[in-house]
């Protein structure tokens, strides 16, 4: 047996034995850990307010606006959605958003300072480039920006024009995502997910001539009917347009919670062995092109923001995922939207109609308040310990504890977790902390998942998060 077949073969049994159930740790705790009979509104409203006074003139606020119409479903997606093809919706829904906000800044009692705006989605470019001005003209009314703002968006290649383009850019916008998933056509088929290489092309092009300095494409890897071969074509046809970022994401099939997975059945997945070979192809494929890995599931050349910013320690990670800049307050608006304070975590009710008339009737599902918020989590002091920990794992590849400050029992119950990983020569691990090695890049979940003390408090009985490989 040569090495290269020795190191396929082992890489092969890690890959079948860490092939469990994990979160993907863009929170800490994750959300089935909530501790939601502890949290209220009043509480969230004075983080709120705590790290706004503490963080907003030097670093600013960060806002998530979840836009969530489609006009069709893609299968294969996790995220919140409503499927219309009536964009009679859009006025009332931006309305509410900007109510919404409009309570915050009540709360906020001064100018915020943004530094980050993100339209995700469901599908940002369903809304036209008026409604989309409209929105964020109402956003930035009686604001500040940060001299080092950053706005971007995410953008369907099938549905965004130029006045999408233009229009947004004019706004301050300079980044923006495109969902490829895969360029080949039976899995475009299957996952309901159809553009061309041409349209994807186009849109491209058209924000570099107007002046958007980093592209980004969504690819996911382990689709039904996906294939090795399909992958690299995928690739291939992707390093022609060489996006500045590529975020290569782990396909989450979770049919429990979205049943439109059910247009296709496990058998049509790759299996473990398969799915394995298939992130290999493409970390291979993209670090020939150029691309340096950042944190788990993210590629960036050596030019982007991103990967400068892993270089230089300052990578950082929150519910939007990976970003070079570093807010302490994050404000979601928008149905289904989470907001992260650092001291707290709240999330927005899940239906279009019952986010727009609690936001219409300054009714909170606590108490009434100032956001349609239904649930969230006070964060305490093992948790902000905890989280520091999974932070510098996502984002730095290691981090490091004092038992005489950080005097926590589960820090010391993670050490025999996290012995099997060193024995497997993912992590070197000692007393005081823990270095994730090259190979253990691949494995960033199970080694956080380790340090999830409340995971391990309370198994999950049932499955709760997709599969980690």
């Amino acid at each position: 047996m040569t090495q290269q077949m020795y190191t396929e073969k082992k890489y092969q049994d890690l890959a079948e034995k860490y092939n469990v159930a994990a979160p993907r740790y863009t929170s800490y705790p994750t959300m089935p850990y909530w501790d939601i009979d502890a949290f209220n509104q009043e509480a969230w409203k004075r983080s709120v307010k705590l790290s706004f006074m503490e963080s907003n003139q030097k670093d600013g606020i960060s806002l998530y606006v979840h836009l969530p119409f489609c006009e069709s479903l893609c299968t294969y997606c996790g995220c919140n959605t409503r499927i219309t093809k009536n964009h009679g919706v859009e006025e009332p829904y931006i309305k509410a958003v900007l109510k919404e906000w409009k309570k915050y800044r009540e709360i906020m009692e001064d100018k915020p300072v943004i530094r980050e705006i993100h339209l995700g989605g469901g599908t940002p470019t369903f809304f036209s480039p008026e409604n989309l001005h409209r929105l964020i003209y109402g956003l930035m009314e009686g604001s500040d920006v940060h001299p080092e703002a950053e706005f971007s968006f995410e953008a369907h290649p099938a549905n965004t024009t130029e006045d999408h383009l233009q229009t947004l850019y004019d706004l301050g916008f300079s980044r923006l995502s495109l969902g490829i998933q895969d360029f080949d056509p039976k899995v475009q088929f299957i996952i309901h997910r159809e553009q061309s290489f041409e349209q994807v092309k186009s849109v491209t092009q058209a924000a570099r001539k107007i002046g958007y300095t980093s592209i980004n494409y969504d690819l996911i890897y382990g689709l039904p009917l996906q294939t090795p071969q399909g992958l690299i074509n995928t690739i291939n046809m992707v390093a022609e347009l060489m996006p500045d970022r590529i975020a290569f994401y782990s396909y989450a099939h979770v049919p429990w919670v979205k049943p439109g997975q059910r247009r296709f059945t496990e058998a049509d997945l790759p299996d473990t062995e398969i799915k394995s070979k298939l992130y290999e192809i493409g970390r291979s494929l993209l670090k020939g092109y150029g691309y340096i890995e950042v944190g788990m599931d993210h590629f960036a050349l050596l030019s982007d923001d991103l990967c400068m910013a892993q270089h230089n320690g300052n990578l950082h990670r929150n519910f939007m995922g990976y970003t070079h800049q570093h807010t302490q307050l994050l404000i979601g608006l928008g149905v289904s939207a989470i907001s992260d304070s650092w001291y707290a975590f709240a999330q927005n009710v899940k239906v279009v109609e019952d986010y727009i008339s609690l936001v219409d009737n300054n009714m909170g599902l606590v108490h009434k308040g100032t956001s349609p918020v239904f649930k969230g989590h006070l964060l305490t002091n093992d948790d902000l310990i905890i989280r520091k920990h999974i932070l510098n794992i996502m984002c730095k590849g290691e981090t490091s504890w004092d038992y005489h400050l950080e005097t926590l029992p589960s820090l010391f119950d993670a050490l025999d977790r996290l012995q099997p990983l060193a024995d497997d020569r993912l992590i070197e691990l000692n007393s005081s902390g823990l270095k994730v090695t090259p190979a253990g890049k691949r494995f960033l979940r199970n080694i956080c998942m380790a340090l999830d003390a409340r995971l391990w408090i309370d198994k999950p009985k049932t499955q709760l998060f997709s599969m980690a490989i």
